[in-house]
């Protein structure tokens, strides 16, 4: 099979690469590391794919070297990682633990002396325990503490960092954690999973105040916004449409770029949003201008009307809002059953742009695919699949810049197979292959054709 053409970006367009502290690091209990709420949560029986854990991961925190020297080889702007909170702070708050301090000193100076540029995550899910056990992002306080860890962060690094993203997917960390149960903490709440919500965007916005005031660093935050398209022109599943973008989107964007809650959260919650969470002052915390927006986009979805599972509005979820997701798209599925479809992409992207007039410029933070990734008895992994998912995402990329959207740059999920969340290690993201067993790394030919790619756009535009 031939490889895909290039797609034509602008020339300042900045090509990285991208992963989490848990999901490679290991290390969990070294160092005076501190428990994370997804150690926690993998520790649990019967929550996690085979009982998985990050206890090894990728190994990331004794082989950062190889990997930053992979990095460099693919020739990468920017990487984009996260920091451990609870390896800086082992109870969230208080006491700074030493050592923490040093292995992001470490990381940040070999890849300043590779020519790299680090984009600094700083929650990408993992908050320490010891606040979920003071209520976690559900209470006010935990917000608090995000700004002083901000605080503490930009005063150690600020020198070496000059972007910097404060939440990761902040609609799985109280959705997909505090209301599906599928991560962690693993619960399923109502107005927790709410509560939740809006801490996280409090925090967010005492983040961005710490971080500016420790100089001139360039900040924003990462959404996983979908496009959302109805099963049928019917009322009742338009409706579910509605609600779907408040729940996935809304939730987000209005309080970020238009300065205002979602206008149908009454009608999506049943009563449940407007809570005691709230308080006079939160919109203008939450809504500072950012320098940045930073975007994640896998595939679309497709509602239909469904009933409530719980006819109490009180004993409901936050996502029981009475949809359904439905399939029609009629195209290949990743093996995260997802189906690929490039062309939501560039309609997100363009949606984002004409709805909000404040929007700052987009990077795109993540994109990738999980594939059956089979190696050859050469050694070689011959990943055709992700290889073509990432050609024609990159191009829907440009697309929506040539219809206006103003996107700077676009960081591949993921640099290397890892633990992907509740699924385990049975779903592989990477450009590199990881041998569990041995850490032993293998660029696969996904790697090489992103290699060069970066290689071909830095030539045509000397």
């Amino acid at each position: 099979m031939s490889s895909p053409a290039f797609p034509v970006l602008p020339p300042a367009f900045r090509f990285g690469a991208a992963t989490a502290a848990y999901q490679i690091e290991g290390a969990h209990d070294e160092d005076g590391r501190g428990p994370s709420i997804w150690d926690t949560f993998s520790h649990t029986p019967g929550r996690t794919l085979d009982g998985a854990t990050g206890d090894t991961a990728a190994d990331h925190y004794h082989r950062y070297r190889e990997d930053i020297a992979l990095l460099r080889e693919l020739g990468v702007h920017d990487y984009r990682f996260s920091i451990s909170w609870s390896r800086l702070l082992p109870e969230g708050t208080g006491a700074v633990n030493a050592k923490g301090l040093d292995f992001y000193d470490r990381l940040l100076d070999e890849l300043l002396t590779a020519g790299i540029a680090p984009a600094v995550t700083l929650y990408h899910w993992d908050l320490p325990q010891a606040l979920e056990d003071r209520g976690g992002w559900r209470v006010r306080e935990t917000a608090e503490a995000f700004a002083a860890y901000a605080a503490l962060v930009a005063e150690r690094y600020g020198d070496r960092v000059r972007r910097w993203i404060t939440l990761n997917e902040p609609y799985c960390s109280a959705f997909v954690g505090h209301a599906e149960g599928r991560h962690a903490p693993g619960t399923r709440e109502g107005r927790g999973a709410l509560a939740a919500a809006h801490h996280l965007l409090v925090g967010h916005g005492l983040a961005v105040r710490a971080l500016r005031a420790a100089g001139d660093q360039e900040v924003g935050i990462t959404l996983n916004l979908d496009r959302v398209h109805a099963a049928s022109d019917r009322s009742d599943d338009l409706a579910a449409r509605r609600r779907a973008e408040t729940l996935h989107n809304d939730v987000w964007a209005e309080p970020l770029f238009a300065g205002r809650y979602p206008a149908h959260e009454a009608e999506t919650w049943a009563g449940l949003a407007d809570g005691p969470w709230r308080q006079p002052g939160d919109l203008a915390v939450i809504g500072v201008p950012l320098d940045f927006v930073g975007l994640n986009y896998y595939r679309p979805i497709c509602v239909t009307a469904a009933p409530h599972r719980e006819p109490d509005p009180e004993q409901r979820t936050a996502v029981d809002i009475g949809v359904a997701e439905t399939d029609p798209y009629g195209t290949r599925h990743t093996t995260m059953g997802w189906p690929v479809v490039p062309s939501a992409f560039t309609e997100l992207l363009a949606q984002l742009h004409d709805r909000y007039p404040r929007l700052p410029p987009i990077w795109i933070t993540e994109n990738g695919s999980a594939e059956a990734d089979t190696v050859t008895p050469d050694g070689h992994v011959h990943d055709g699949d992700r290889t073509r998912y990432l050609a024609d995402h990159l191009q829907a990329v440009a697309d929506a810049i040539a219809a206006g959207v103003d996107v700077r740059g676009y960081y591949v999920w993921s640099l290397l197979d890892n633990f992907e969340w509740a699924r385990g290690y049975d779903q592989r993201f990477g450009l590199i292959r990881v041998d569990y067993d041995t850490q032993t790394r293998t660029p696969k030919d996904s790697y090489h054709w992103y290699r060069n790619l970066i290689t071909a756009h830095r030539a045509s535009h000397r």
